[in-house]
């Protein structure tokens, strides 16, 4: 599953991040690296941007980013 999937209110904890160059780079410099567990707080009224909660802090994200972020299955709450 990717982050695009989660439900609102729901945690999971990152198995891969995807995407390549500068993009992954950011990603992973955002805190958004495997192992780590990452909350669905809000989306958007039109669907795009999402808002996760990460490391103790929100993190707004366009879905097309949010698509290279797996999930590990069965993890959260």
């Amino acid at each position: 599953m990717t982050l695009d999937k989660l439900a609102v209110g729901s945690s999971a904890v990152i198995k891969t991040v995807g995407g390549s160059g500068a993009l992954r780079c950011r990603l992973l410099d955002m805190g958004l690296i495997p192992r780590t567990q990452v909350t669905l707080q809000k989306i958007a009224p039109m669907g795009d941007p999402i808002e996760i909660r990460v490391r103790g802090y929100e993190l707004t994200l366009r879905l097309e980013d949010a698509r290279k972020i797996e999930l590990e299955e069965g993890s959260g709450k």
